[in-house]
């Protein structure tokens, strides 16, 4: 009896966390709830209505309740009720905060010049970390604001000096120490957007905010890549692994939305897969109306969908319960997360090519995603790289003071550095030190000689270089074969036991999805010495490596493509439908 009574009472203690243990193996699926949403949910109606309708399509560990938004509030008794609600059906509660006065105006800020915005500021988190353990800032810790009294503030600084200074301070004491003085275990995260490589010029701060807060999440929400941003598809992996070197392994999720739905649901499907391919321990997804009310709409069906391909539109309008059919976005949701569980449970650590980004720096902005689309891994690190065979520099480690003596150091233990024409540009003097390189230039390419041919003209700079002292390895010309002259593309010197490669980057990034596959290929062995496993095949194909032996090949292509897996003397064929992807053990 004894015995029977301490069982019961280990259950009784541990009920709560088996209850939120998660629903999957490898993460755990949150949504973010808005202001507005969280406020009509003082509707019992509603409340029950919207979560019947995501939770029969999709499982739920968590839902972030946003307390503030365009400066409103939710009142303490529709949070108390709407908690209880999510408490009683075993789904863990958190905050959220949107610090915007207009969302709809061009994304209007606080001004954190302004006292009366500074105290608001502060008392809207005060109010939060009364209510939860853990508060997650949306998208909008930033400032856009050039009213007087910052004009006044900003005295001779740059507005990025002004405003990383400004948002550095007002982080420290008018979010995170109030938040801690009102509740000592409450966690504050900053979700940083998508948008990284601007974010100085608005006061997200990439080196010191991470340590500000208690954590970071991702956002990984690429939509339509022809966008405004320009977002590329490799985003949604990529910006996890930057945001987790930089947050010392603090980064808790990615986060994504249905801007992109309107492509097709494979779009969507595709970001929240790619999220989790990075490892992510927690996705989030935004927001709980379009979950719970978004209507599958038949256009959303691609062209290819009924070839086999990774989402499966058929097999996800099958009924997962008993009379139970996807009708809104979460069926689309709960069904890609379920599939992608499977995977994910498989995969080890992620690996990639080592790029040097540093901080506040612009130049070859969100470069690295275009060449994540091209095949090549990518992992941006914040810190030059001493163990590598290969280390990629594009523009944005120009401002590191000792970059001459850290690439003289790389090229002396006898691995190699590629710098992207961008570099090169911005600084010729300093890469004089290991090869005399020029910009003299431009030319439209179209020709890549015994590599193939682009199907378009290409604008690139025309390196120039001394003959014979430097070498090209791939060049192109209009035409090449049987023309007049040619330019570098992947351009080589030797420099004591290493050698410095230049790689030319087009004019518009997108191009580099328009160069030939052998041109792609050969780009693809100098750069991925470090790695067990590179691509063979044309662009639009990205390769995913992992330390446990397992790759995963993704085609972001419309129609099937052949690719190879190329693993020491092996060439792994591998068949991928339209966007799709295929996991490979390369033992």
């Amino acid at each position: 009896m004894k015995k029977l009574k301490l069982t019961l009472a280990l259950i009784l203690v541990l009920l709560p966390s088996m209850l939120l243990a998660g629903n999957y193996k490898s993460f755990k699926v949150a949504i973010y709830v808005r202001y507005y949403e969280v406020a009509k949910m003082a509707d019992s109606e509603y409340l029950e209505s919207t979560w019947n309708s995501i939770s029969s399509q999709m499982k739920v560990d968590r839902v972030y309740l946003e307390t503030h938004r365009d400066t409103l509030i939710v009142p303490q008794k529709t949070l108390d009720k709407v908690k209880k609600f999510f408490k009683d059906r075993g789904v863990e509660i958190c905050g959220g905060i949107t610090y915007t006065l207009m969302e709809w105006n061009n994304f209007e800020t606080y001004c954190y010049s302004n006292p009366e915005y500074r105290k608001k500021a502060q008392e809207v988190i005060e109010y939060t970390a009364r209510n939860f353990d853990r508060i997650i800032l949306d998208d909008f810790f930033f400032t856009d604001c050039k009213c007087d009294l910052c004009i006044e503030a900003k005295g001779d600084m740059s507005w990025t000096e002004f405003r990383l200074k400004q948002m550095n301070e007002a982080g420290r004491n008018l979010i995170v120490g109030p938040a801690h003085k009102v509740n000592p275990k409450c966690e504050v995260i900053i979700k940083y957007p998508n948008w990284y490589d601007d974010f100085q010029g608005l006061g997200f701060n990439l080196e010191d905010g991470p340590k500000i807060f208690d954590g970071v999440w991702s956002g990984t929400e690429t939509r339509d890549p022809a966008g405004a941003q320009h977002l590329q598809n490799y985003e949604s992996y990529n910006i996890i692994n930057y945001f987790q070197r930089i947050s010392n392994g603090r980064n808790g999720g990615g986060w994504v939305d249905a801007g992109g739905i309107n492509m097709s649901a494979d779009r969507y499907a595709e970001q929240l897969w790619l999220t989790m391919f990075a490892k992510a321990p927690e996705i989030a997804l935004f927001e709980w109306s379009s979950l719970a009310t978004n209507t599958i709409k038949p256009e959303w069906k691609a062209p290819w969908q009924g070839t086999g391909t990774s989402f499966d539109w058929d097999e996800m309008m099958v009924p997962f319960k008993k009379d139970v059919t996807p009708t809104t976005l979460a069926g689309i949701a709960g069904y890609t997360l379920e599939k992608t569980d499977k995977v994910v449970s498989q995969l080890g650590n992620p690996l990639g090519i080592k790029s040097y980004k540093c901080y506040h720096t612009q130049g070859d902005d969100f470069l690295q995603n275009y060449l994540g689309m091209i095949g090549l891994p990518m992992d941006m690190v914040s810190e030059f790289p001493t163990d590598q065979k290969v280390v990629l520099l594009t523009e944005q480690a120009k401002s590191d003071p000792d970059l001459v003596k850290k690439i003289d150091a790389q090229l002396r233990r006898g691995g190699d550095v590629v710098i992207t024409s961008g570099l090169l540009e911005a600084i010729p003097d300093k890469i004089a030190q290991f090869a005399e390189l020029t910009i003299d230039g431009k030319a439209l390419v179209n020709d890549f000689g015994r590599y193939g041919k682009s199907d378009k003209d290409i604008l690139i700079n025309q390196i120039g270089y001394y003959t014979n002292d430097t070498w090209e390895i791939v060049s192109a010309g209009n035409p090449l074969t049987g023309g007049t002259s040619g330019w570098p593309i992947l351009h080589r010197g030797k420099y004591s036991k290493g050698n410095i490669y230049v790689l030319t980057v087009p004019d518009d990034y997108s191009d580099l999805y328009h160069f030939p596959e052998g041109a792609l290929n050969q780009i693809r062995t100098v750069l991925g010495r470090d790695l067990k496993a590179r691509l063979e095949g044309p662009a639009k194909v990205s390769l995913f490596v992992y330390d446990n032996d397992k790759v995963i090949v993704e085609s972001f292509l419309d129609e099937p493509v052949s690719v190879k897996v190329v693993v020491g003397d092996r060439k792994i064929p591998v068949l991928l439908k339209p966007h799709s992807y295929e996991l490979i053990d390369i033992k």
